[in-house]
């Protein structure tokens, strides 16, 4: 008998209503609906489930579902929408008109769950998705509550009540407890699954099963043999229509504290005594909660900030704004394994192209044997994985040159998904995490803890960052040059020259691996 704690993948529970907050946005028609369509061909969704979005436009039913086709077409994984597998899935599409803070809409909305219950013995399981704009978040809860929706009434049936949150969680700590607070008066924290797409991912999960599921790296997967860690995620895209939002946030919030702190716990944590949501989560807050507190002094020299020559001119940018749309971070993890490695983080939007990828860098031979070689080898070894666009594992070590004497090379190990699996093999990351939502699954969804942690991480660099734009803030102790200046950089280079001097500090530098 196995003892994995790595589960099989269960079914989804049968009788399940769910309903999309936001049904004619774009989240809904190029992720959400596609990955339902997706679940329902390969027969991952029960016979019995109906889907009902929720939105201000004045669609009637055929309209909706054709707004929706639209999208399954363009963004589906599977390649054959053949009319019957559309019109199949389409049966299950149903549209409620509505304003999010209005009673009516949820009277209306209870009226039409209960009749879907009725002619096709959904009743049982509800699932909310909230893919709204986020301060409409506590205005859908609070509603939902008052309408009672958020738990099953008498005789209803013991079937689950559930409602996934998308990002952004909060702007900062107080409006990240905030909002919990409010959530946590109509929903148990059980009930609640806040999303991160980036967990969804095949090539993310993989790093735990890299990690746990061999043994012969995690050995050295501490400081006795790691130099540092990288994570990048790169975009090759300008800010585009989502100045209004992204010009109050921030490459910060924007990016680090959801997806790059998450990747960095999968990095870091101890391994779970269990493969579930509990044991997993518990792991990843304890790094959170290792991670060093970066003091006023410490930020102008451990990040960089950027912004793109021409974020200015996008329509709907504040003049003059100093929003970041690159920052670079030197973090470092106070505990037994990880104690004195630096985990360097960087995100920035118009970069030379799209790339997320970690590395991890060991040190270097502690007595070099052999003469340099090609390029000066003898080099450190390393490991990246490679999350988009080219999925894969990437391994280099050194290896003697043919020949006479010993001149060395470094070489890779490469492993990509689609090679090995197909290129259709790999999920969207709305499928596994739409699924793992019915299924009750939280392990890749973010608690309540992890996300006011990751705030905390986030506040005070950013924080040091706007001092140098306020120097009111001198007299709340933030001294403007204790912020690191505010520096452009060009499209299509890798930021700007700051980054590399923040690595080049400790004789280290940037790597791009997984391009070919």
């Amino acid at each position: 008998m196995s003892n994995s704690v790595f589960p099989l993948i269960t079914p989804v529970p049968p009788r399940t209503t769910i309903v999309i907050f936001g049904a004619s946005g774009d989240l809904t028609q190029r992720k959400l609906i596609p990955a339902l369509y997706t679940l329902d061909v390969e027969g991952r969704l029960p016979e019995r489930y109906a889907i009902i979005g929720v939105a201000r436009s004045e669609f009637d039913g055929e309209q909706f579902r054709a707004h929706l086709r639209t999208g399954v077409q363009a963004h589906a994984r599977l390649a054959n929408h053949d009319a019957a597998a559309w019109d199949r899935f389409a049966a299950h599409l149903h549209y409620c008109q509505g304003s999010y803070d209005d009673p009516a809409t949820y009277a209306a909305l209870a009226r039409q769950m209960v009749a879907l219950d009725d002619a096709c013995e959904t009743c049982g399981n509800h699932l909310f998705y909230l893919a709204t704009p986020p301060h409409l978040y506590p205005v859908i809860v609070a509603q939902l509550g008052a309408a009672g929706l958020n738990r099953r009434g008498a005789g209803q049936g013991d079937g689950f009540v559930r409602v996934i949150i998308e990002k952004p969680f909060g702007h900062d700590l107080a409006s990240a407890q905030a909002l919990n607070a409010e959530i946590h008066e109509v929903f148990d924290e059980s009930q609640v699954y806040r999303i991160d797409h980036y967990l969804g991912k095949e090539t993310v999960q993989n790093i735990m099963v890299f990690r746990f599921g061999n043994a012969i790296f995690e050995p050295v997967w501490n400081r006795n043999y790691v130099d540092h860690v990288q994570i990048t995620v790169a975009e090759e895209v300008a800010v585009g229509p989502r100045t209004g939002y992204y010009d109050t946030a921030g490459v910060l919030r924007d990016v680090f504290q959801n997806h790059l702190l998450q990747l960095m716990t999968l990095i870091a944590m101890e391994p779970p005594a269990a493969f579930n949501a509990k044991f997993l989560r518990d792991e990843k807050v304890k790094v959170l909660q290792a991670v060093r507190p970066m003091r006023a002094e410490e930020v102008a020299t451990a990040t960089v900030r950027g912004q793109y020559r021409t974020y200015r001119d996008e329509p709907g940018v504040r003049p003059g704004s100093t929003t970041a749309t690159y920052a670079a971070v030197r973090l470092l993890i106070d505990n037994w394994r990880w104690q004195g490695v630096p985990f360097y983080l960087r995100s920035g939007k118009l970069l030379a192209r799209k790339a997320t990828e970690i590395t991890v860098q060991f040190k270097d031979v502690p007595h070099k044997l052999f003469p340099a070689g090609e390029a000066g080898s003898p080099h450190a070894n390393f490991i990246t994985f490679c999350i988009q666009p080219e999925e894969g594992l990437h391994l280099r070590f050194e290896t003697k040159i043919p020949g006479a004497g010993m001149r060395l090379r470094s070489v890779e190990m490469d492993f990509q998904f689609g090679e090995e699996f197909g290129q259709t093999a790999l999920p969207e990351a709305y499928e596994r995490l739409l699924l793992d939502a019915l299924n009750g699954d939280a392990s890749l969804f973010a608690r309540a803890d992890e996300i006011e942690l990751s705030w905390r991480i986030i506040d005070p660099i950013q924080a040091g960052w706007d001092a140098a734009d306020q120097p009111r803030r001198e007299a709340e102790g933030w001294r403007t040059e204790t912020a690191p200046p505010l520096e452009f950089y060009e499209k299509d280079t890798w930021g700007p020259p700051g980054a590399d001097r923040l690595l080049a500090q400790s004789s280290r530098h940037w790597r791009l691996t997984c391009h070919k």
